[in-house]
């Protein structure tokens, strides 16, 4: 689903729109902005639909920077990380001695965003159960502490994001149609990487400099190959798996150099046959890293430049000098990532 543009709208420029996190210029994601322009002045509910790491919770906080309760929390809610028995006290807050552990008052995501705004990420995971009480929010501003009998009043703006067809869920019993209808009074669709043409080749510029310099390293641009490899990956994993990809060759490159053809299966994606590709090596077809597996790549190399300098940190030769980053930033690196000199070596 689509929300309908007004043509007549402003056009909406980059990056004052949403501020840092996202560059593009594409039409797919200009359509977006439009819808960002359009709702944000509005107190309307939002329901932002898009595929996972799309960016959804950057886009809500654009819309809440541009609302006039900008002055006020946004208040953000994953609701599929959190158990669906504490979910309830979660969002609406409980009473002492509501249920075991409950042993003070405590207010809820709720009424911590009154006046403000709430992010209620993964919609489509919410209990059945407390979709009824979600929607007399909704609709009537109210609700009951867990364990409460007196009912609360806030004014809070709701935007949901999901990566789900709640239409088929609600076909499915598993989600309520009428909140279903309440929810996507402006429904917005966040476009995948893929269909955002050259963008991906903006956002991996902007994403090797900005994570360069926070690894205290020095990266070259996208080269032609990189730039083939970028166009040519269909992007799963889209936005988020775009980072993991450009800080994985970040952390692996010891001349500045981003390779990204090692990290992507440039050739069989563009003949439309991922099962011919090559992987890299360490790495899966279509695997998405995580940031722990980033830690642990960077932790990996690290160790192998200071066993290859004898341990030795700082001088011609040193691990630093290995991969072209300060000694300062190397030993901050090391103490962040744990790592220690062996008592062996420390004997020697």
């Amino acid at each position: 689903m689509h929300a309908v543009m007004d043509e007549d709208a402003p056009e909406v420029e980059l990056p004052e729109a949403l501020g840092a996190g996202i560059e593009g210029r594409s039409p797919a994601l200009r359509r977006a902005l439009q819808g960002v322009a359009q709702v944000a002045a509005t107190d309307a509910t939002v329901l932002l639909l898009g595929e996972t790491g799309t960016g959804k919770e950057l886009f809500a906080r654009a819309i809440h920077d541009r609302s006039g309760r900008s002055g006020r929390p946004l208040v953000k809610v994953n609701c599929a990380a959190m158990p669906a028995a504490l979910i309830e006290s979660e969002l609406f807050g409980h009473e002492r001695g509501a249920f075991t552990g409950a042993t003070r008052r405590r207010d809820g995501r709720f009424a911590m965003a009154d006046g403000g705004t709430i992010f209620l990420d993964e919609i489509g995971e919410l209990p059945l159960e407390l979709q009824g009480k979600l929607l007399r929010v909704l609709q009537e501003g109210e609700f009951e502490l867990v364990g409460g009998s007196q009912t609360r009043r806030v004014d809070v703006r709701v935007i949901a994001a999901t990566n789900r067809d709640l239409q088929e869920a609600v076909r499915r019993g598993q989600f309520r149609e009428d909140l279903y209808y309440r929810l996507s009074v402006f429904p917005l669709h966040l476009p995948p990487l893929r269909e955002r043409g050259d963008d991906v080749v903006l956002l991996a510029t902007a994403m090797a400099e900005r994570l360069a310099r926070g690894l205290g390293k020095k990266v070259v641009p996208p080269g032609p190959a990189d730039v083939a490899a970028l166009l040519s990956h269909p992007w799963p994993g889209n936005v988020r798996e775009l980072r993991n990809v450009i800080e994985r060759a970040i952390i692996t490159s010891s001349d500045g150099l981003l390779r990204l053809d090692r990290w992507l299966s440039t050739a069989a994606f563009a003949q439309g046959d991922p099962s011919a590709s090559r992987a890299a090596p360490g790495r899966s077809d279509g695997e998405i890293l995580t940031e722990r597996r980033l830690r642990q790549l960077e932790r990996e190399n690290m160790i192998a430049a200071l066993t290859r300098s004898g341990w030795r940190v700082g001088g011609e030769g040193g691990a630093a000098a290995l991969l072209d980053v300060s000694p300062s930033t190397f030993k901050s690196r090391m103490k962040a990532l744990h790592i220690q000199r062996p008592a062996m070596v420390e004997a020697a």
